[in-house]
């Protein structure tokens, strides 16, 4: 593994850590996100088998006491997995999710209490300001969010945009294909009639730049990738519902059997 650490947006650091064996032969990414400020965030925390290489890099950016809050997507061991172990490297930190994911999982596996937020709730983190979206079953997972960072407008935007690889830090090339291609071969969205225009909600925040959990970040008309993407997952609605086998109604006798 090879983990660097690129500043993607003023005070906004992406830790990235590259696993050739996944997905050979392309690789696979893992990325956290240090917001800097007077009280400091991280999103994402890694699973737990990365926790030293990814803790060291952080102390690089900042002493890891310093970390006041810790968020992530969603409940899976690439995102919280090591959770516990930042709690216990920052006393002062603390957990901060969405309402779901505190209720569901988190007021029993963090082993300090959560701190449950609202839909549109803003955290003001001294010189960052950070909004927290629901953002349920997209890409997956009931409990799923993301934080939009309103200063730099940086959109954390957790498991979306996924593709393989380990291209630059920050990109203004096509994401759009990769995340598509990486769709097709993983099938790991959970494509609902809601998915489209939950994305289609996230490009009328007009983000400046994207930070992926999985691939290179990308800079450029985030809120046209967006909307692109948006529409891919409507298309792949639209077909899985004409290839869905026709509900038919019972006959009488089956009814009786």
């Amino acid at each position: 593994m090879t983990t660097t650490t690129s500043e993607i947006a003023a005070g906004i650091y992406r830790i990235s850590t590259f696993v050739p064996d996944i997905a050979a032969p392309a690789g696979f990414t893992f990325n956290q996100f240090v917001v800097d400020a007077a009280e400091p965030l991280l999103f994402h925390c890694g699973p737990r088998a990365m926790f030293a290489e990814v803790a060291a890099a952080a102390g690089r950016i900042m002493p890891l006491d310093r970390l006041r809050w810790i968020s992530f997507g969603h409940v899976e061991a690439d995102e919280c997995g090591a959770m516990n172990q930042w709690l216990a490297a920052a006393p002062q930190a603390q957990v901060a999710h969405g309402m779901t994911a505190c209720m569901v999982s988190l007021n029993d596996l963090a082993d300090r209490a959560p701190h449950p937020l609202a839909d549109g709730t803003v955290i003001d983190l001294g010189g960052k300001r950070i909004r927290y979206i629901d953002t349920p079953h997209v890409p997956h997972g009931w409990e799923a969010g993301i934080v939009f960072e309103e200063t730099t407008q940086t959109l954390l935007c957790g498991d979306l945009f996924t593709h393989l690889g380990n291209g630059p830090a920050l990109t203004g090339s096509d994401i759009v294909g990769p995340a598509t291609e990486a769709e097709a071969a993983f099938q790991s969205a959970a494509i609902t009639p809601l998915t489209a225009p939950t994305i289609r909600g996230l490009a009328t925040l007009q983000p400046k730049t994207l930070g992926l959990m999985h691939g290179s970040s990308f800079t450029g008309d985030c809120a046209h990738a967006l909307l692109q993407l948006a529409d891919f997952y409507a298309a792949r609605h639209a077909t899985m519902l004409e290839q869905a086998p026709a509900s038919r109604a019972l006959q009488p006798a089956q009814r009786a059997a």
